[in-house]
Parts: C-alpha cells; sequence; structure tokens
C-alpha cells in the first residue's frame, strides 16, 4: 500500500486549487514540449506554491543497468519547481538545483510533490520530495528561483 501521508500533510499546508485552475495550469504547461510530451509528465494537483506532478516509468526512461535516468527524475523535479513558483505568481526561473539520489524505483510510477522553503522577494526556494507510487524515496531535489517579473 502506498504511503500517503506525505500527500495528507502538503494537502493540508497548501490551498489546493480547483479542478478549473487546474485545467487551466495543465493546457498553459502543456506547452513545455519536452516535460510533457517527450518525458511524459502528467501534472496531478496545483495549488498555492504546490504542484504534484507523475511520470509512468517506461524503457525508455531507464539507464542502462535498468534503474530511472538521473536526467528523467531532474526534469520531474524541475517541472514540478516550474509549476508551484510559476502559476499565479511571478515569472520565476531556477538559479541553482541540487539532486540528492537516494533510492531507486520499485514501483511503476514516480510522483513529485514541491514544498515552499522560502519566497523572498526576488527569490525562492523549493524542495522536490519524488517517490514512487509504492512509497519509495528515490530522490529530493532543492531548487532556487530568481523571480524576473513582479
Amino acid at each position: 500500500m502506498a504511503d500517503n501521508s506525505n500527500h495528507e500533510k502538503n494537502s493540508e499546508q497548501n490551498q489546493i486549487y480547483s479542478s478549473e485552475l487546474l485545467e487551466e495550469a495543465r493546457n498553459f504547461f502543456s506547452q513545455d514540449k519536452y516535460a510533457s510530451k517527450a518525458t511524459g509528465i502528467q501534472l496531478e494537483q496545483i495549488g498555492e506554491h504546490y504542484a504534484q506532478c507523475s511520470l509512468e516509468i517506461q524503457d525508455i526512461h531507464k539507464n542502462a543497468y535498468g534503474g530511472v535516468m538521473g536526467g528523467v527524475i531532474f526534469t520531474l523535479a524541475d517541472f514540478t519547481f516550474a509549476v508551484s513558483s510559476n502559476f499565479r505568481q511571478p515569472l520565476t526561473v531556477s538559479v541553482t538545483a541540487q539532486v540528492n539520489f537516494i533510492g531507486m524505483a520499485k514501483g511503476k510510477k514516480l510522483i513529485s510533490q514541491s514544498k515552499l522553503i522560502k519566497d523572498g522577494r526576488t527569490t525562492c526556494l523549493y524542495q522536490i520530495d519524488i517517490n514512487d507510487e509504492l512509497g519509495t524515496k528515490v530522490a529530493f531535489v532543492t531548487i532556487s528561483g530568481m523571480k524576473l517579473s513582479q
């Protein structure tokens, strides 16, 4: 059974937007062709400074040893950051990122959730947690961003 405790905590801490706003966000971020089309990332939930995204693991996502490529995991985290920091927010770009790979996915789906750590006037800091649907911790990523417009 999947561990939903992180999801429940994030849902309590973040105002989850309506299905209409989720569709608005999906339409806008579908323009990120690499994440949405080439990689297959799906936007599952969105809230104030929050996003949950997922990726069905396919053979194209795997390295020679059968694990998920680090670049795929980073792309999932980067897209989750982009949605969290840009939807109904000032235009924000990533400045730095640190990926901490902590385990191999055992399931068939990766799920990412963002957590706003600091929201300053011109910069922000997020943590993106990535697990599989079985609750296996795969990675956590910290990304700092710069707000280009106010």
